[in-house]
């Protein structure tokens, strides 16, 4: 065989013009090792001339023959599959996916050349053509020389293309007909639903090409209980962080992959749908399902896409998060994802031990088991006002937000704002009903009396409003302004927006921005919007507010209980 290979590719090399750039090389074989790939590479050398192993971008590692010009590369590739020279999925690669040569080591592998003078008919041969494509009466005939295995090949490339949907049975019944016929059609070919030989190696080929690209390789998780394909080519095992077991990027990839392995019920499902979409990982922008048993979450932004999938398995949630960069092909991705979704299978009464694994060395409070937490671009305070939880707030970067929400995640819609004030009115996207909201003081306030703000002094760090105790220093501003009064209190940024309350838990203000400009006031002094204004713009806007009664002043205890049930968190999303 040695003999007669060698033969053909004399042949084939004598047929190549001089200086030719359309370089291609055959595809044979990937490993995920280098050893693997080295011992299969010298097996090949014993009976194929120029054989390399090559490192591609997966991190995998491809034996290749070549290089060849195109058209010879497609009459090798025939002529040495029908010998069983080399594989029947081999394919013809332009070799843009090669990194490194690294078999034969130092050795530049050259277009095939001679070693002896050709007799004269050899040199003068006509260059070898593609043969011409089949007869819809060849193409059946050669389509029933496929074994099962070759027939059941033909329809794993068709669903891996998105055009076959249905079970993989070796049988080319009226659904595999056509998913062949559309195939055809997409491609540019008489949609006939019968390949060809030249059609079913192109259809294998891309497949296998992806398949290598990928590794997409059966595991089985034991410590998750989970057994799925995944994309070996492009993560690798990093650790365990309950519920995850984490995959990092192997090479360049950029890919990562979470198993979700996790003991619990429905509540367990729906708690974790929430938790998932709080992570940087998983986009706001996408496709949002859950039903009583299982969950997807699908999108993308500028930085990142992903897809996740989990259901309710015997008393336990598991899934897979798979996440690449935009610059990856995201068919290709999305077809690695749905072959994970497919292929996610649970082994009975096995999930994480919580206590597995170490945990990470750069926790922070926000991140949640190694995974980062979205966090807003700033967050203020604001309060509810009446019992639909309209919530009064100030315009602190508010119009220049793409999504506002109150709480960890209520939408709400900016409905009226008065920028010379700085006060703002937020509706909420669903119906609320909240447990307390302000009642507004209208007698005037004594001048030196005990104030309270409460607010979001930390952001979301905390779920509950910090309250900061001042002192009513004025009922204007330094330099007279009315609508404001002054508060000497040691505030901080995000408290802005936040009730002024006095003891007895009546709203005095609303706690406004610190002053820009020229005049840099001292730390202690801020300013809040006073009742009347207040009342004038809710007034203006149609929004009705709730006069105080007299009562005496609120323990510490229940003051703190008071603010904590109608005060928020506002925060601003880009």
């Amino acid at each position: 065989m040695k003999r007669l290979a060698t033969i053909l590719l004399l042949v084939i090399a004598a047929a190549l013009p001089a200086g030719a750039q359309d370089r291609v090389w055959l595809q044979i074989e990937a490993h995920p090792t280098l050893r693997e790939a080295e011992e299969r590479a010298r097996t090949y050398a014993g009976t194929l001339p120029n054989v390399g192993a090559f490192r591609i971008a997966s991190g995998w590692y491809s034996i290749a023959l070549g290089p060849y010009a195109e058209p010879e590369a497609n009459a090798a590739l025939r002529t040495m599959r029908a010998q069983g020279a080399i594989p029947r999925d081999s394919f013809i690669s332009d070799g843009a996916d090669f990194r490194q040569q690294v078999w034969p080591v130092g050795a530049e592998l050259r277009t095939p050349v001679p070693t002896a003078t050709p007799a004269p008919e050899t040199r003068a041969a006509a260059p070898l053509q593609p043969l011409p494509d089949e007869t819809p009466a060849e193409a059946r005939q050669s389509e029933r020389a496929l074994d099962r295995d070759g027939r059941a090949l033909i329809q794993t490339a068709l669903q891996w293309e998105g055009f076959y949907a249905q079970a993989i049975d070796a049988a080319f019944g009226p659904g595999t007909r056509r998913a062949m016929a559309d195939w055809q059609a997409a491609l540019g070919y008489e949609p006939t639903g019968v390949l060809t030989t030249r059609q079913r190696e192109e259809l294998v080929g891309a497949y296998r090409a992806e398949i290598a690209r990928l590794g997409m390789q059966p595991i089985d998780e034991r410590e998750a209980g989970i057994r799925i394909e995944m994309p070996l080519g492009l993560v690798e095992f990093d650790r365990y962080e309950p519920p995850f077991v984490h995959y990092r990027a192997r090479g360049d990839s950029g890919v990562r992959a979470l198993l979700i392995s996790q003991r619990g019920d429905q509540a367990t499902l729906y708690g974790l749908y929430d938790i998932m979409q709080t992570l940087e990982i998983v986009p706001l922008g996408g496709t949002r399902e859950r039903n009583t048993t299982s969950f997807t979450l699908a999108g993308q932004n500028a930085r990142l896409q992903s897809y996740t999938y989990a259901r309710l398995i015997g008393g336990a949630v598991k899934g897979f998060t798979l996440v690449w960069p935009p610059t990856e092909d995201e068919k290709l991705m999305m077809r690695a994802a749905m072959t994970m979704r497919e292929t996610l299978d649970s082994v009975p009464n096995v999930a994480l031990d919580e206590t597995l694994g170490e945990a990470s060395a750069d926790q922070r409070a926000d991140m949640l088991s190694g995974l980062e937490i979205r966090q807003p671009d700033a967050t203020h305070s604001g309060f509810f006002i009446d019992g639909a939880g309209t919530v009064l707030t100030t315009t602190t970067g508010l119009t220049a937000c793409n999504r506002i929400t109150i709480g960890h995640d209520v939408d709400v819609t900016l409905t009226a704002s008065d920028p010379a004030l700085g006060l703002a009115v937020l509706k909420p996207s669903v119906a609320l009903a909240p447990i307390e909201y302000a009642s507004f003081q209208a007698r005037v306030p004594r001048l030196r009396s005990d104030v309270a703000v409460a607010g979001f002094s930390y952001g979301e760090v905390l779920d509950l409003p910090v309250l900061t105790y001042g002192t009513l220093a004025d009922l204007t501003g330094l330099d007279g302004q009315d609508a404001v009064a002054r508060l000497e209190i040691e505030a901080l940024p995000g408290d802005t927006g936040g009730p002024v309350l006095d003891a007895a838990g009546a709203v005095l203000g609303v706690l406004l921005a610190p002053g820009e400009g020229a005049r840099q006031l001292p730390q202690n002094v801020r300013y809040a919007a006073d009742v009347a204004a207040i009342g004038a713009f809710l007034s203006a806007n149609g929004v009705e507010m709730r006069t105080a009664e007299a009562e005496g002043a609120l323990p510490p205890a229940a003051l703190t209980r008071r603010a904590a049930d109608m005060t928020v968190p506002v925060s601003c999303w880009n």
